[in-house]
């Protein structure tokens, strides 16, 4: 595609970058098969080669950009099914970053559009904040269907909505019972601990069993992800060198993986040495600090899953490959791979490489595509009607659970129960509905 940028816009690192990515695209239309948005709405501006126009000449005419642009590129899901099936090699992730990046610093937004992202950014990225968020929204979650009558007030229903009460987490005990094979540093995070805590307690307990030595890092936090999403790409750095600093004291005293449940995170931690680029402090520790980063599914899968143990007993499972990581860090195969080892009998969707309309906070900003998304997708996951439906994102857990009713576990809770480890907590509640 033909650009217009001025040699003064080209000065610029990320502009000059994102006309490399602008140039690369010839308009083949591959990705618009693939785009959730253009599946849903058919409205080629919700496409990524709409977008891709659209972005273009928002930068390049360096102007305020209009509400039409901005409706359009908040619609994104930054799911990277495009990317996945581009032919040229477009980096979308590199221009949509950048263009909300843009947005947030030349738009002003309505007062209630500017109120809730600004609530977001103020709670998600902090645990406390968010548990004691997350406590209220359980509170007044009842009032979810009568807010969602007032289109200004169907995010806060949607948030309502996906106040539900967490599994609970049992008493952890260390389990290691094979020599050290890896010290690994788990990320916590700030929505997972929240939203599903029992997960990483599944990870440490089979990490453990397996040889991993678990370190806790202080002082490490939100990947940056959060902040990302909502065009803060300054705070999402700011994030990033706080856990540069932290992993790199970690590293320095012998771990050697950092390891990540949720995979949304996971497509950000692994970029560190991309978003630190223009930091000559921080670029190459965060650079080491990525090559360390592995999802726990490539991990177990390093260290080598034992044989499973249920036999017979396995059920049947329906698989859902989140984006962030079969797009975002190109892990297709090896999750179904490794409950197929395990014992499982496991089922993709069809479209399984269309998004389920989490997203990060999409599915806050976005609740009436998020919403047909979600719905779609859970309807082709219950085709075959598994006894659980697995992926490994907390946000798609969550997304998926409000339209079905089949239990939501992470991958790596199946892996646990299928060598030795408890019954993921969902599945014993559904036995006793």
């Amino acid at each position: 595609m033909q650009t217009r940028f001025s040699p003064e816009q080209l000065a610029d690192p990320t502009t000059h970058e994102s006309e490399t990515v602008i140039r690369r695209c010839v308009h083949c239309g591959f990705c618009t098969a693939t785009c959730p948005t253009y599946v849903l709405l058919g409205d080629e501006l919700d496409s990524p080669r709409g977008r891709i126009t659209l972005m273009k000449e928002m930068l390049e005419r360096g102007e305020t950009p209009t509400r039409e642009v901005v409706t359009h590129v908040d619609r994104c899901l930054s799911c990277l099914a495009c990317e996945t099936t581009c032919p040229s090699g477009v980096s979308y992730r590199r221009l949509v970053d950048h263009a909300r990046s843009y947005i947030e610093a030349t738009y002003r937004r309505p007062l209630g559009d500017r109120m809730l992202r600004g609530m977001l950014a103020a709670i998600l990225p902090y645990r406390r904040r968010f548990a004691t968020a997350a406590r209220l929204g359980r509170m007044v979650r009842p009032l979810a269907p009568v807010m969602e009558r007032w289109e200004a007030l169907r995010p806060l229903a949607a948030m309502l909505r996906l106040s539900r009460r967490p599994p609970p987490v049992p008493a952890y005990r260390a389990c290691r019972t094979a020599p050290v094979r890896r010290r690994v540093a788990m990320l916590e995070g700030c929505v997972e601990p929240v939203m599903g805590a029992h997960v990483q307690a599944t990870a440490r307990r089979l990490l453990e069993r397996m040889g991993c030595e678990i370190v806790t890092v202080s002082g490490a936090g939100c990947c940056g992800a959060m902040p990302q999403h909502l065009g803060q790409g300054e705070r999402a750095e700011d994030f990033a060198r706080a856990n540069v600093d932290a992993w790199s004291r970690a590293i320095a005293a012998g771990v050697d993986t950092i390891v990540v449940t949720a995979s949304g995170c996971g497509s950000v931690l692994k970029d560190y040495g991309h978003l630190l680029r223009s930091d000559a402090r921080y670029v190459e520790a965060a650079q080491r600090i990525s090559a360390r980063v592995r999802d726990v599914t490539e991990l177990v899968a390093e260290l080598g899953l034992p044989d499973g143990v249920l036999g017979d007993d396995a059920p049947v499972v329906a698989y859902h490959p989140a984006c962030s990581l079969q797009h975002g860090q190109r892990v297709r195969d090896m999750p179904k791979a490794l409950l197929e080892h395990a014992g499982f009998v496991v089922m993709l969707p069809w479209e399984a490489h269309l998004c389920c309309g989490s997203a990060g906070t999409y599915n806050i900003l976005q609740p009436a595509i998020a919403s047909q998304l979600g719905a779609r997708k859970a309807a082709a996951l219950d085709t075959g009607r598994p006894r659980a439906i697995a992926t490994g994102n907390i946000g798609c857990m969550a997304q998926i659970a409000q339209y079905t009713d089949t239990p939501l576990v992470h991958t790596v809770e199946l892996l646990d129960w299928a060598t030795g480890g408890p019954m993921p907590p969902a599945l014993v509640q559904a036995r006793k509905a």
